[in-house]
């Protein structure tokens, strides 16, 4: 890693995401109101699988930390965990894991008409502008993201 980027080489990076065991907590069947208060409602509704809530492909999803700045504006910070999925294709719009001149990086993913464009969550980082020489590849889209505080 040079300067919290990854390279094609740092495969170790990515963090293993296959259900080695799972873990459940109680979803309660209310929403919690970041606004107003609401009242409390002590109805559970049934386990919350993590497993099944981040991972739709086990066999093409991995994990992968999250560095730099480029991406806040789209609510990815530095030291969370992206979840991956290399089964997806990429839409216009999505947000994705991208090798880029040998370095992966993590870019909302726009289809124009003079080609794909990564773009930056953040006016401080430029757009990537990907043209029939860049040596790049979608390494999957990313479906998620875990914060710890």
């Amino acid at each position: 890693m040079r300067d919290g980027s990854l390279r094609a080489g740092d495969i170790n990076a990515f963090l293993d995401v296959s259900a080695r065991s799972t873990a459940s907590v109680p979803l309660a069947s209310a929403a919690a109101a970041c606004g107003s208060p609401s009242p409390a409602d002590d109805h559970i509704d049934r386990p919350l699988d993590f497993n099944e809530l981040l991972v739709r492909n086990p066999a093409a999803t991995f994990a992968v930390r999250i560095s730099g700045e480029s991406m806040r504006d789209r609510g990815l910070l530095p030291g969370d965990v992206a979840v991956v999925d290399r089964a997806r294709s990429p839409v216009s719009g999505c947000i994705v894991l991208g090798l880029v001149g040998g370095e992966f990086t993590i870019k909302t993913y726009r289809l124009r008409a003079e080609g794909v464009v990564l773009e930056a969550a953040n006016p401080d980082f430029p757009d990537i502008a990907i043209d029939e020489a860049s040596a790049f590849e979608v390494w999957g889209v990313v479906t998620g993201i875990v914060r710890t505080f």
